[in-house]
């Protein structure tokens, strides 16, 4: 369940995104192409501008725009460049979502561009994240979401257009509070239609229309 702060893709809301496949599509035309010497400053704004152009500019998240505006979604780069560093982080990242004032950070995105870009890897890490969140004693408290360059659901082809709902320019993970989940969903009469409308503007869009996106 993904859904307050940026998701709302297939992933969340549907209860039908199961994540499952590999897309061997090239890389999003929202990420800059500029390999590892890429700065962290750079990676996080090219995640704003994802944000900003497909998140909130498409609607595929009508939760997104009032805590991203509001300043409350913390960007944290990892440098890490194997899974088990990357676990580490996570555990600090979870440890400080925890602690902060929701006030002050609503939800934060784990970017990690030198690690998990496969995204079978990246999918069984998953798996860890959510053992670890037990493990930390944080269910019912936080949940970790997905994104992925290569983002592919069960049942599609890696080039359908409805796996770009989660689709970032770089592999991340978006760390939630339940309780702003839980919020989300109260607000929303039916939360599938999102599902359903995102579908329909993806579908819409087709990739022509995606590219032209990030023309500007």
């Amino acid at each position: 369940m993904s859904v307050a702060g940026i998701d709302c893709g297939i992933d969340g809301l549907s209860g039908g995104g199961e994540r499952l496949g590999y897309s061997k599509c090239a890389g999003l035309d929202c990420a800059p192409r500029r390999g590892s010497a890429i700065s962290k400053d750079e990676i996080i704004a090219a995640t704003r501008r994802w944000l900003e152009k497909s998140v909130i500019g498409l609607n595929l998240c009508p939760f997104a725009e009032a805590v991203y505006r509001g300043g409350r979604v913390r960007f944290h780069v990892s440098g890490q460049r194997t899974a088990s560093a990357l676990l580490e982080d996570l555990r600090m990242e979870l440890h400080a979502l925890q602690a902060a004032d929701p006030a002050q950070c609503e939800t934060t995105l784990l970017i990690h561009p030198w690690v998990l870009a496969d995204f079978v890897e990246y999918n069984d890490f998953l798996e860890v994240c959510d053992a670890t969140i037990a493990e930390l004693e944080l269910e019912g408290e936080l949940q970790v979401a997905s994104f992925h360059p290569r983002y592919q659901f069960a049942g599609t082809q890696s080039d359908d257009i409805e796996n770009f709902t989660n689709r970032s320019p770089y592999p991340m993970l978006h760390l939630l509070r339940e309780a702003s989940v839980e919020r989300a969903i109260a607000a929303v009469p039916d939360t599938d239609e999102i599902y359903r409308r995102n579908i329909r503007t993806l579908r819409g869009l087709g990739h022509a229309g995606w590219q032209r996106l990030w023309r500007d």
